[in-house]
């Protein structure tokens, strides 16, 4: 008797979930509009980029008109509890620390992070190429990461406030360097460029695209590629916890589109590769 009570009220707590879903018809999704190729504000004061790019795909399989609004990145996840927004999409880390006051959706993209560093420091970049986990360390991690210890100390790094690579760099290396945090990655640039610091951690892409142009060619990427530890599975869509309907219905549109191989197309357009989660096509 108690189980069939139990399954009777799954039921119901499901069917209402769908119902939620289906009774809902537009929302709107904050990105931070600094962060390009991810995400940023053109010359016509409109948001562009990859999760521009994602977010309408997704909405459009979950049948949503989707509004895009630009949060600076201090008081992205804010603006969401006190519901100025439904859902993120920000090139966010789904990560521990963040699960504990917001819910995510599955990955909708994985992608490394890397050091920069500028090149008139005459630093050895050691293998850029190589990839670094730092989910689990061994003594051969250590050793690579005491060695990246060696070259940075004394160095001033630049990292985004409120970031996962903050986050790392103060972990791994606060105690040798000093560690610089900026409001935004435009910010941390230009302050790269006008060498008041050394270098900064970031995300692999970005720093790919800010090394293409005129700009960053006083720069370049430092040690291994990094992921895993702080940075979490991946990136997801930040949610307000108690809308599950809402993260059930991303989920499945973002499950539908890695395997029919729409978020490996808009990857490929604005980063050149494929960052989409692997799942059989």
């Amino acid at each position: 008797m108690k189980r069939h009570l139990a399954l009777a009220v799954l039921a119901t707590l499901l069917a209402s979930s769908v119902t939620r879903a289906e009774e809902r018809k537009a929302i709107t999704i904050a990105s931070e509009g600094a962060s390009p190729p991810w995400d940023y504000i053109d010359a016509n004061g409109a948001l562009v980029g990859f999760d521009i790019d994602v977010g309408n795909e997704l909405c459009a399989r979950m049948k949503l008109q989707c509004t895009f609004v630009a949060q600076d990145w201090d008081g992205i996840i804010p603006g969401l509890l006190v519901k100025k927004y439904d859902a993120i999409i920000a090139g966010m880390s789904i990560t521990e620390k963040r699960k504990k006051s917001i819910a995510f959706s599955v990955p909708y993209a994985v992608g490394p992070n890397q050091i920069v560093m500028r090149r008139n420091l005459g630093l050895p970049p050691g293998d850029t190429k190589a990839k670094l986990n730092l989910t689990d360390i061994d003594a051969e991690k250590k050793a690579l990461i005491d060695k990246l210890r060696e070259s940075l100390t004394g160095k001033t790094l630049g990292v985004l406030r409120s970031s996962n690579s903050e986050a790392v760099v103060r972990e791994l290396f606060g105690d040798i360097a000093q560690v610089r945090s900026y409001d935004s990655q435009e910010n941390l640039k230009l302050d790269l460029t006008s060498e008041r610091i050394d270098g900064g951690l970031g995300d692999y892409l970005v720093w790919k695209q800010f090394l293409e142009t005129p700009e960053g060619k006083a720069v370049d990427f430092f040690g291994p590629q990094l992921s895993g530890g702080t940075w979490g599975p991946g990136v997801g869509i930040g949610l307000r916890k108690e809308d599950a309907d809402l993260a059930q219905a991303f989920n499945k549109a973002i499950e539908a589109s890695a395997k029919d191989g729409s978020l490996g197309r808009i990857s490929l357009k604005w980063f050149g590769v494929d960052i989409s989660p692997q799942t059989e096509k």
